[in-house]
């Protein structure tokens, strides 16, 4: 059965679902069509099966139309999408009288596959960072903070706003150490090492007095206008040196990241020293690397191994 050929009442019901999100809800336009997208296909589907009017759609109708669509190769993150737009409109439905009972209160959606932004191979950073340090030889300010801030952000694999929010006193250059302040205004002591340091010092010495102004206080890193570099300054400043790589999907900081967490674990760190390196509050949220570092043992072994 086409859309078109919805039973009046299903008609009925996405229209009001749609004057439902546009009003009391003030959902966007993208956020609405992808809405009334997915419940037209639920509702397409339903009546595919002879369902006739909104008390007809049963739990198994909602789960039929999901495992339809990943059956067709739907991402679990759309699945996951759907879901909570099907359940979204069936508890509409309820609270309008439409339907006496809600379907989708059993209704489980698919876990979403955890997914990180490109990692990049610990050839491809020494590459960058080489290029970042022959840059910065004719000490220009700029070109000396940005490898020092690509440096620290691989070093120690803090996030871009942790780095933002660095203070020069929040460095212990002895120890080769720098205190951070995370999530949920949680401090922690993170080591570096030698070539982040390097690479620091030269940015103390030669590029922050020549861009500190009266404006700039205890930060670590300034922007042109002697002012602390924001979160978006960072970004622009990693994306653009990942650009000039060339070979890689990598865009922003989290990858620096992500990159810093597995390089460890392929080189032996414990995974709890891991945690508490980044910052997770949960040993979990650490153990995608662990993947990741499965992932690339696999395809050394499979690319190596005579007999893989």
């Amino acid at each position: 059965m086409d859309k078109q050929e919805l039973p009046p009442e299903l008609v009925c019901a996405v229209k009001g679902f749609g004057r439902y999100l546009s009003g009391e809800r003030a959902r966007s336009p993208h956020t609405l069509r992808a809405y009334l997208s997915d419940i037209t296909g639920l509702l397409d589907f339903a009546a595919s099966e002879g369902v006739q009017d909104l008390g007809g759609i049963e739990l198994g109708t909602l789960r039929r139309w999901l495992g339809a669509q990943s059956e067709a190769g739907a991402a679990r993150s759309t699945l996951a999408r759907r879901s909570a737009t099907a359940r979204s409109f069936t508890a509409w439905a309820v609270r309008e009288e439409l339907i006496q009972t809600d379907p989708a209160l059993r209704l489980k959606a698919p876990r979403r596959e955890k997914s990180l932004p490109g990692v990049l191979q610990q050839q491809q950073l020494r590459r960058l960072l080489l290029e970042m340090e022959e840059s910065a030889t004719d000490g220009a300010p700029s070109a000396v903070r940005n490898r020092a801030m690509v440096e620290l952000l691989y070093a120690t694999g803090i996030r871009v706003g942790e780095l933002a929010g660095l203070d020069i006193d929040d460095l212990d250059p002895d120890r080769r150490t720098l205190r951070v302040i995370g999530k949920g205004n949680k401090e922690r002591t993170v080591p570096y090492g030698v070539p982040a340091a390097l690479a620091v010092d030269d940015w103390l010495r030669r590029g922050r007095p020549v861009l500190a102004s009266a404006d700039s206080g205890a930060a670590l890193f300034l922007g042109a206008r002697g002012r602390r570099a924001d979160q978006r300054q960072i970004r622009g400043v990693v994306r653009d040196a990942f650009e000039g790589l060339g070979d890689t999907a990598a865009t922003g900081p989290h990858a620096l990241r992500h990159s810093a967490a597995t390089h460890l674990l392929d080189g032996g760190a414990d995974l709890r020293a891991v945690q508490e390196i980044l910052g997770h509050s949960s040993l979990a949220t650490t153990q995608i690397y662990t993947h990741v570092s499965v992932d690339r043992l696999r395809q050394s072994y499979q690319q190596a191994h005579p007999r893989a």
